[in-house]
């Protein structure tokens, strides 16, 4: 008599996902057995060998099932345990300076996000584009006459018909245009020190000279005026 396979297997042996319920765990495994023991034939009992088989594959299944829930419950309790001690980490940087590169900024309901820059060589233009979480565009900001270094240029928070945009996080992009007619990608960097430290959905955001950054975008902590010197 064969055994029940706990999980639905395709020709070469490998799990497949079928109808509504992708995967089976032990309770399922041990409804399928007593269900076979209830409708087997009272004449031709299940073998002795095979019973055995069956109850030996479903104790190695429950004990694999409880080290996997082990290991989820292990992994969410280091997750929390790494973010309470980042949170905790962030409150140090308050009148620090830091160095930051980012791709986009947070929008609330009543801010107005800069967004800083860094550029090797002069910029006839300097182009930002705003994108919402979809990718849509949302708005362009321009720079004009940059000189080589650090700049920023202020988002009032609203799309290009002049509403207000809605609370979230927005990616933004950069292209620059030479006098030559030449293009390049100023870099997405700040330099400031920490005023303030705010917690949003259990992480650690920093605010430096009015643009909130989070923490694993630091590449640089230092003495107040250290890095602006490098800078």
């Amino acid at each position: 008599m064969s055994i029940i396979s706990p999980v639905a297997t395709d020709a070469s042996g490998n799990p497949k996902q079928t109808g509504s319920m992708q995967t089976l765990d032990k309770n399922d495994f041990l409804q399928l057995l007593v269900t076979k023991l209830q409708h087997q034939d009272p004449l031709k009992p299940m073998d002795d060998q095979d019973f055995i088989a069956q109850l030996a594959q479903f104790s190695s299944l429950e004990q694999m099932y409880n080290i996997a829930e082990g290991i989820q419950t292990s992994n969410q309790w280091d997750f929390l345990q790494m973010q309470s001690m980042n949170n905790v980490m962030a409150a140090g940087f308050i009148g620090r300076e830091i160095k930051a590169e980012f791709n986009g900024v947070y929008v609330d309901k009543d801010n107005e996000p800069k967004i800083s820059f860094t550029t090797d060589r002069y910029a006839d233009e300097i182009e930002f584009e705003i994108r919402d979480a979809g990718g849509d565009l949302v708005r362009r900001l321009k720079v004009e006459d940059m000189e080589p270094g650090s700049g920023s240029v202020k988002w009032d928070g609203k799309d290009e018909q002049g509403n207000r945009v809605e609370e979230g996080y927005y990616t933004v992009s950069s292209t620059a245009v030479t006098g030559t007619g030449s293009s390049f990608s100023p870099q997405l960097a700040l330099i400031g020190t920490v005023s303030t430290v705010i917690y949003r959905d259990g992480a650690a955001y920093l605010i430096v000279d009015g643009t909130e950054v989070a923490l694993g975008d630091v590449t640089a902590i230092a003495e107040p005026g250290s890095l602006s010197e490098d800078k």
